[in-house]
């Protein structure tokens, strides 16, 4: 089926009180592997990429086979762009056929955010294309943007809410207490915070820094609003940590179809706990289809 812009799909998550899992691919393979566990659980899925990714492999190419992928399975699929603050490459996603993009400007003032997320929205609005935004900083390293434990900054509610009605963004990711990459201890998530920016807003919120965050965590953060989470770090390491283990075992053992199934099944169930985390799976319905 065609790619979905993720904005229905995550109002629908958002009513019905469940997440849908966005999952960072980071090589054309591991596109087919993500699709495959979301269809083998019937749940929809949001497949995204960074601005590295973009760059290493293409948007039109990233795009042309994202969707000959989505044409195997029927199940909703959604291809965001991540974390970008370049407006050239959110033009150039766009254009290729993305149906959601971030403009990461939350290292800007608030004011300047405003202008910069309305461009964005003033872009992608016409042509359906959902547009996500960050308020606060959230820490760790998401590709190029690296942002230290000291420097996160979590949301204010009411600065969402301004934010919100200034820019009519539709999906917004407030720094709640969560980091990028895996977590030296527990995270210190503020559920309080979300709860608060949740009775503000009425649009679906994402959550950033998903993995290693206790299941228990993530139901309580998708029962207060959080429809979007997003997970990177435990897929590449999972799918990384299988092709290392396979050449400890078997040094000599070089064909590429064996370690990288290896690979692909460690990271698959992966993305299976990660789509039944957030409970999504059997959720593909009829008004997505």
């Amino acid at each position: 089926m065609a790619l979905l812009s993720t904005t229905p799909m995550l109002e629908i998550a958002k009513r019905n009180k469940h997440g849908i899992v966005a999952f960072n691919v980071h090589s054309f393979d591991s596109i087919f592997w993500v699709l495959e566990a979301a269809d083998e659980l019937k749940s929809p899925v949001i497949l995204q990429t960074t601005v590295g990714t973009v760059k290493s492999l293409g948007a039109k190419n990233i795009v042309e086979v994202v969707t000959a992928a989505a044409d195997h399975y029927n199940i909703p699929v959604g291809l965001h762009l991540d974390h970008c603050t370049d407006f050239e490459v959110i033009k150039e996603a766009i254009r290729a056929g993305y149906t959601s993009v971030m403009i990461d400007a939350s290292m800007h003032p608030f004011e300047e955010n405003v202008v910069k997320t309305k461009q964005v929205i003033d872009l992608a609005k016409s042509l359906g294309v959902n547009v996500e935004a960050e308020l606060g900083k959230v820490g760790g390293v998401e590709d190029d943007i690296v942002v230290a434990e000291e420097d996160a900054q979590k949301a204010v509610p009411e600065e969402c809410k301004q934010f919100i009605e200034l820019t009519g963004v539709p999906t917004l990711a407030p720094a709640i207490g969560t980091a990028h990459g895996i977590y030296k201890g527990n995270p210190d998530i503020d559920f309080e915070r979300i709860a608060a920016i949740a009775k503000l807003v009425d649009i679906p919120l994402v959550l950033h820094g998903g993995s290693a965050v206790p299941d228990e965590d993530v139901h309580r953060c998708v029962s207060l609003g959080m429809a979007k989470v997003n997970v990177s770090t435990e897929l590449k390491n999972a799918y990384s940590e299988a092709i290392r283990q396979h050449f400890i075992d078997e040094p000599d053992s070089l064909d590429p179809r064996s370690y990288l199934q290896k690979a692909k099944e460690a990271a698959k169930e992966i993305a299976k706990s990660k789509i039944r985390m957030v409970g999504s799976e059997g959720k593909v319905i009829p008004s997505f289809l």
